[in-house]
């Protein structure tokens, strides 16, 4: 794409320009960023914000846009920040945005009676795709409406608003949004991710998260003269998953009902290997879930011997709310912010993280603001024009507070 700025850009071309990169990030590498192909909008960000009048400050070793807007000297800077890359979830490469004037409910791919929010938002005019790859409204509805924001400012220098920083990161998709985030290149004490979906919503408490890798050694000899021999890998691997608790995953549970999840599985007779998500809102109950995983462990082992099963558990990242306290006036600002443009805001636990909650934990707090994208990590990923159009003035209001 051709580096070129429109400083009258509206925010739906603009969003619609950059789901044109693909910006994938990949679980399997070990690089960081995990995709090279990251940089090209890493870049596009860079120069856009240069042109706009931001102090850009490029990581490009680890793929990190942080910049700097000038506001008044005499109020505290504040913090926006969204993700570049895109769910390994579905592909994100050739994505083809349509737009749905005056949704009505009849669209082949979304269906009001499959996803009921749909019934939601009869009347407004939707952005989604041909159902072949995800959108990338998550997040890149977030990045156009942080660069709606500063080209707002850019244009209008006349409105009094506090100094803006702004960081893009990469790889939050997998979990590595903040590996390489450097605090001391972002110049504010307090910030919002942008990050979330329905307008209205403020979100400050999140999971605490861990991923538990199981490996199960079986013995493999000869079925004809198995007997009392034979231990199958691919059946303790169904053994070990059945001892978790059925109603603890996520299809049965919501708002703040922790789980396990078993999100890869692969086996033979001699090895299995299984990877388990852990969440839960409250640390007592997270820390017994990941008890729990090594009791089943332990279990195992007893009754089938001494390094049969191999549980190993890495915690990911922790609920931000703990870490919120005598910071609540972000919040706060936020509510009445929504507030002002007509609508009600409401908080609701986060089912996941985001970047906000890791910086929150190392110093910066960060709360998680709407988008108005929803079905993330779908091929029926959609957004709201109505409800992007009221966030990104969400974010003008919160400036200029």
């Amino acid at each position: 794409m051709e580096n070129l700025i429109d400083h009258n850009e509206s925010l739906i071309h603009r969003f619609l320009r950059y789901v044109e990169f693909d910006t994938q990030s990949s679980e399997e590498s070990e690089t960081s960023p995990s995709t090279a192909k990251q940089y090209h909008l890493a870049t596009q960000l860079a120069y856009e914000l240069r042109e706009l009048g931001a102090s850009v400050d490029y990581d490009k070793e680890h793929c990190y846009v942080y910049a700097d807007f000038p506001g008044d000297p005499d109020l505290p800077a504040l913090g926006f920040i969204s993700h570049m890359d895109t769910s390994p979830a579905v592909t994100g490469a050739n994505i083809q945005p349509r737009i749905i004037e005056n949704y009505d409910g009849h669209d082949e791919h979304l269906d009001p009676e499959v996803f009921p929010e749909l019934k939601n938002h009869f009347g407004e005019d939707l952005i989604a795709t041909d159902a072949t790859t995800l959108l990338g409204a998550d997040d890149k509805a977030g990045v156009a409406e942080i660069m709606n924001m500063i080209q707002y400012f850019s244009a209008h220098p006349e409105i009094r608003h506090r100094p803006l920083c702004v960081a893009f990161t990469p790889d939050e998709e997998i979990g590595m949004g903040t590996a390489h985030f450097d605090l001391s290149r972002f110049h504010c004490k307090e910030a919002y991710t942008v990050d979330g979906g329905a307008f209205g919503i403020v979100e400050y408490e999140n999971f605490n998260a861990a991923e538990a890798k199981i490996s199960i050694r079986g013995k493999s000899v000869h079925p004809g003269s198995a007997k009392g021999i034979l231990i199958n890998a691919s059946l303790l691997a169904m053994e070990f998953n059945s001892m978790l608790p059925e109603r603890e995953r996520p299809e049965h549970t919501e708002m703040y009902e922790g789980f396990y999840m078993l999100e890869k599985m692969s086996s033979d007779v001699e090895r299995a290997q299984l990877t388990y998500i852990i969440r839960d809102h409250d640390s007592k109950l997270f820390t017994a879930k990941k008890e729990k995983i090594q009791k089943i462990a332990y279990e195992m082992n007893e009754k089938y011997g001494d390094g049969t099963v191999i549980a190993e558990i890495r915690d990911q990242y922790y609920n931000m709310a703990s870490k919120m306290e005598g910071h609540m006036s972000l919040i706060e600002n936020a509510y009445q912010a929504i507030r002002d443009l007509g609508f009600e805001p409401c908080s609701l636990p986060i089912r996941g993280g985001t970047d906000g909650a890791m910086l929150t934990w190392e110093g910066l707090p960060c709360p998680n603001l709407c988008t108005g994208g929803y079905n993330y990590h779908s091929r029926y990923e959609y957004a709201s024009i109505p409800e992007m159009e009221r966030s990104a003035e969400l974010l003008i209001r919160l400036a200029s507070m």
